[in-house]
């Protein structure tokens, strides 16, 4: 038996060599769209997305993100927006706000995979200077980059020198139990 959302789940990979094919508005508007449906604690929606599309957007966010090594066509960065966690009195430092970030991420890469395209994640940036190149607002903080485009078919490998790790390799019942 099949599972549709597993397989896309387990044929999902992060790419790093896209096309520079732009990607259709319907499908990054879809992906905008399952980020909407992903969960949040307590249902507050803390995430905003920005879109940056212009080459010479994607230029600047490259020269300020160390981390970011797709040359791609969209980029998505999630950001929290700070004023509704200061509104909500919920602790700065909260778990949760990071989850969010996290949750929204994934589900936009599962999102892209499944409407044939590629996505990576960047979170190595500088954020005061994502900042100003995106003219963010104070309230709003870039938290993570979702690169999307099409993968360039002739440069896609594997990790090398990973073995394979089942389940069974990451969990434990009950308790950890030294082996």
């Amino acid at each position: 038996m099949t599972n549709p959302t597993l397989d896309i789940i387990k044929s999902r990979r992060v790419i790093r060599d896209m096309t520079s094919q732009p990607v259709e508005t319907e499908k990054l508007e879809a992906i905008l769209e399952a980020a909407r449906w992903s969960p949040t604690g307590g249902n507050l929606k803390l995430n905003r997305f920005v879109v940056v599309q212009d080459p010479r957007n994607l230029r600047l966010l490259q020269l300020v993100s160390p981390g970011m090594f797709q040359r791609c066509p969209v980029v998505i960065i999630v950001c929290v927006d700070w004023g509704v966690v200061k509104a909500r009195e919920l602790p700065e430092h909260s778990r949760p706000i990071l989850m969010d970030v996290g949750a929204a991420a994934q589900t936009m890469m599962l999102a892209a995979h499944s409407q044939g395209l590629a996505s990576g994640p960047v979170t190595s940036f500088s954020q005061s200077a994502v900042q100003v190149v995106l003219n963010l607002p104070d309230n709003l903080t870039p938290e993570m980059f979702v690169c999307i485009g099409y993968a360039e078919p002739r440069k896609q490998t594997g990790m090398r020198g990973y073995e394979k790790v089942t389940w069974h390799d990451l969990t434990y019942w009950e308790r950890f139990e030294d082996e």
